[in-house]
């Protein structure tokens, strides 16, 4: 295992108040973070989340930043470059959806992907460019195994989340040898605020348990992080399911 150089001094997370972002920013805290920019709507919500990261010893600072406004992103997150150097930065942010009423209406099915990849290439692209500038950094991206395979529980947000994976895959080779690391994280069903009263499959994950994952992926420089681990073996071989059954089984 690496030692702790490989993880953040200063962490700049978009999508400051997702639950697994702050579950993530607590533990790096508690390890090496001493910098944390949270990104967000401008709300109660992200100015608790960041009075409690200021609790745990850290300089924390909010950024109105919005996912659906990609004309402002760079202003935006250059003006948090200009502060100084960011280690990693967190993308963590989007939306479920709802796919019974998002499939019944077009425009809220296109705010999903409009905020999961849209914003994210948008994103994406912008601290790509000004980690390379800055010659170190890592982007982590929170992806999903939904993004492996179209269910047709989610494919609204499956076909989001897989637009965002392979992206973040292909920024990750054309950032290689640059001193900047991609890692993509495909967490399983999280048990959440969010989706309290849906459906737990088995492999069910924790906020901290992701976090913990991404401390491990850091440390260890990997490329992709599957939580729970077990999920890889069981979504490789719902990838090679034949159609025929892959549309009979209950995933």
């Amino acid at each position: 295992m690496k030692d702790a150089t490989a993880l953040p001094r200063s962490l700049l997370v978009l999508g400051g108040t997702s639950e697994i972002a702050l579950a993530t920013a607590r533990r790096l805290i508690a390890r090496r973070t001493r910098t944390v920019w949270l990104a967000g709507r401008p709300s109660v919500a992200l100015e608790n989340a960041a009075g409690s990261l200021r609790a745990l010893g850290a300089d924390v600072h909010t950024v109105a930043f919005d996912a659906l406004d990609p004309g402002s992103h760079e202003t935006v997150l250059g003006k948090v470059f200009a502060e100084g150097a960011v280690d990693m930065v967190l993308l963590a942010f989007g939306i479920l959806g709802d796919q019974a009423h998002d499939e019944r209406d077009p425009v809220r099915a296109v705010r999903v992907a409009q905020t999961n990849y849209t914003g994210a290439v948008s994103v994406g692209l912008i601290t790509g460019r000004a980690l390379q500038t800055q010659g170190h950094g890592s982007l982590v991206v929170l992806s999903s195994v939904a993004a492996e395979r179209a269910r047709r529980a989610d494919f609204i947000y499956g076909s989001s989340k897989a637009g965002l994976d392979t992206f973040a895959q292909g920024l990750g080779d054309a950032l290689h040898g640059t001193g900047v690391r991609v890692m993509v994280v495909r967490p399983g069903f999280v048990r959440t605020r969010g989706t309290a009263g849906r459906h737990r499959p088995p492999l069910a994950t924790t906020p901290e348990a992701v976090a913990t994952a991404v401390e491990l992926g850091l440390r260890r420089r990997s490329e992709t992080v599957w939580v729970p681990g077990a999920l890889r073996p069981v979504m490789w071989a719902l990838r090679h399911a034949p159609r025929a059954v892959y549309r009979r089984l209950e995933v």
